[in-house]
């Protein structure tokens, strides 16, 4: 199983990004998935989370800016990132917990980070 982020760069404040994130290989389903970033020196943390329902969560430092949704039958995940600050650079991580067959449990699956800068 992998997953594969993309859609960071470099973009001025106030500007917007969006980031994806596919999954693939052997995949019974899909539960929750999200996005994590890290800044440097910092610790890793939750940005936003969607269920396989549908709900969502949002970190109150992205609530009103960012929205997280997902495409279940393509197996992907998205941040679409609106009025970006520069306190909001950081790598940026998908996770997603997966399970691999009808008996298994859901094990956390990370990708790999894009890295988003906010600078002018």
């Amino acid at each position: 199983v992998q997953l594969q982020a993309s859609g960071g760069g470099l973009v001025q404040p106030g500007g917007s990004l969006r980031l994806s994130c596919a999954a693939s290989g052997s995949i019974f389903r899909i539960n929750d998935m999200g996005w994590y970033r890290q800044a440097l020196g910092k610790q890793r943390e939750l940005v936003a989370s969607v269920t396989g329902g549908g709900s969502t969560y949002y970190a109150d430092f992205v609530k009103g800016r960012f929205t997280i949704s997902r495409d279940s039958a393509d197996r992907k995940v998205f941040l679409q990132m609106n009025s970006l600050k520069p306190e909001d650079t950081a790598a940026y991580y998908c996770n997603a917990a997966i399970r691999r067959g009808p008996g298994s449990m859901a094990r956390d699956y990370w990708g790999q980070g894009t890295q988003v800068t906010v600078s002018s």
